[in-house]
């Protein structure tokens, strides 16, 4: 079968390896869609901390299920999607149902090889079904219950405002489930193409393009002067990420959702004297791909319109470093098998 390796950074070559075998409890998908997340770009610019090369990537996947073994209530021919986080089952985070954050958890397309394959095997109890939802719905399911995952760990109340900082594919996802949870949602970011289309097509009320804006002036005036209640980063932007702790209320949390390399530096003073709480986010539960799965399937979200670039996988690789720039416009790149 063809595959698409990310053989060292700023190199992507395709390779023919061996099509999987059945094997005991795993499952063996045709791939129908790929979706391009920012872990795979990352990967591309040799920034993702937990990645080595070469690497197969790719973990926003939809297909059909061509074998199972040990997958009650799956369907050989049926349309799926997977939890692309296969965890140990037995390390502390596991015994406490924290299966997304285990010990030695292998994150498909970083840890392990990827779905940028005709076909990829994964374990049969990460499986889940497709409910109508097409290939490209499915594919989306993994970004958007990233999103929720965060937006779940804010507990957020109605009418909070929540400053969500990122307008990328996470961000967006974020948005959408902010607002389902019924925040007002106020979204910074540096990119006037995506604040428009925030504003456009998520409805937001309240965008900010940090680069030409003051924005601690603004979020106070939006606020009423308290600043927000839930912080929450999406970009992995390490700059961005020590700005966020400006934007805090008292009695505010701040959730990272985005990933860097480096250290992070606050001022103590300034955050004990509000009672903050800083959480990190990292990747979902299998409650937060049902919410999302449900959330499209009773259309109270539609998430289609993120996806800006589509290209057949015998011509991704030369297109993957063109979705790195700006200029190209792209929200979300999804290769066609």
């Amino acid at each position: 079968m063809k595959t698409l390796v990310c053989s060292e950074p700023g190199k992507m070559e395709y390779r023919v390896r061996e099509r999987p075998e059945p094997a005991k409890d795993h499952a063996i998908i045709k791939i129908k869609r790929i979706g391009i997340c920012g872990t795979d770009l990352h990967a591309f610019e040799g920034t993702q901390p937990f990645l080595s090369y070469p690497r197969v990537l790719g973990h926003e996947l939809s297909g059909e299920l061509i074998a199972c073994d040990n997958a009650a209530g799956f369907t050989v021919g049926e349309p799926v999607t997977f939890i692309p986080y296969f965890s140990c089952g037995h390390c502390i985070a596991c015994r406490r149902g924290k299966f997304n954050c285990c010990v030695s958890v292998q994150v498909c397309g970083v840890h392990v090889d990827g779905g940028m394959a005709e076909y990829v095997s994964v374990p049969s109890s990460s499986l889940l079904h497709g409910h109508g939802l097409s290939w490209e719905q499915l594919a989306l399911v993994e970004p958007l219950a990233i999103g929720a995952h965060g937006v779940r760990r804010a507990e957020i109340k109605p009418d909070e405002f929540v400053l969500v900082m990122g307008a990328g594919p996470i961000g967006l996802a974020t948005i959408l489930f902010a607002q389902l949870a019924g925040a007002k949602v106020i979204v910074l970011d540096v990119n006037d193409q995506r604040l428009t289309f925030c504003k456009d097509t998520l409805q937001v009320s309240y965008t900010i393009n940090a680069s030409r804006e003051d924005s601690d002036e603004l979020v106070r005036t939006i606020t009423g002067g308290d600043m927000a209640t839930v912080v929450i980063d999406a970009t992995g932007n390490l700059p961005a990420i020590h700005s966020g702790f400006r934007f805090m209320a008292h009695g505010s949390r701040y959730v990272l959702i985005g990933l860097q390399r480096g250290e992070l530096y606050f001022s103590h003073p300034e955050f004990h004297k509000r009672e903050g709480t800083l959480m990190s986010s990292r990747n979902a539960t299998r409650e937060d791909f049902d919410h999302v799965i449900s959330a499209m399937k009773n259309k109270r979200i539609d998430p289609l319109p993120f996806i800006t670039h589509r290209v057949r996988f015998d011509d991704a690789a030369v297109q993957f470093e063109s979705w790195l720039k700006p200029a190209t416009g792209v929200i979300k790149a999804m290769i066609e098998l």
